[in-house]
């Protein structure tokens, strides 16, 4: 190409860029690959079974949790209120406002045993009515996370706090109304199920 051949506007173009022989230095390349190697030693001479003092000192037994209660044991209701009914329901049993339900003063809680016993077996969703107000919150089933006496142990706990005063609830009772309720297999439907059991 002749320099008359070459057009003003190509004249204005940069050359096109290039790496030259070595893009990368030789350096740069070393360090890397010697990272690599001290890796794939490290991780090849660790140890995976580290005892426990190494880290926040838990034994594979606390992992696991406590054992499921021995028939007969007692079983602690408050402990299991806090666990699986207070993030609801609160601490105090006052509940949140249109969403989930007050347990302290409530007819539900105080009356029928077998009605609040089913509840927590089934769980409940929909418009429940509570001391005059309606709730629209759903409460799970608990029917196959707890036992029978773990059941009795919570709900007789409810029953008896925040200025409740309902007779206990036995684990008798609760393994009875499972039966009776074992062919259901979805939530009450709210004021809609439960009115005709209370």
């Amino acid at each position: 190409m002749k320099p008359e051949d070459i057009h003003p506007q190509q004249q204005r173009e940069n050359p096109e860029p290039a790496e030259a022989a070595s893009p990368t230095p030789w350096a740069v390349i070393v360090l890397t690959a010697a990272l690599l190697v001290f890796g794939i030693v490290y991780i090849a001479r660790s140890d995976i079974v580290n005892p426990p003092a190494w880290g926040d000192q838990r034994t594979l037994a606390d992992l696991q949790g406590a054992p499921p209660p021995a028939a007969g044991a007692a079983v602690d209701g408050a402990a299991l209120f806090a666990s699986h009914c207070a993030a609801c329901h609160q601490a105090t049993g006052l509940g949140l406002p249109g969403v989930f339900p007050p347990l302290a003063g409530s007819e539900w809680v105080a009356g029928k045993a077998t009605t609040v016993v089913a509840i927590v077996l089934h769980g409940s969703s929909g418009a429940l009515t509570v001391k005059g107000n309606t709730f629209n919150g759903a409460m799970p089933a608990f029917g196959s996370q707890l036992q029978d006496s773990q059941i009795a142990a919570v709900l007789t706990h409810v029953r008896s706090t925040w200025g409740n005063n309902a007779p206990a609830i036995t684990a008798d009772t609760v393994a009875e109304v499972r039966q009776q309720t074992a062919s259901r297999t979805e939530p009450f439907k709210g004021n809609a199920d439960l009115l005709q059991l209370k």
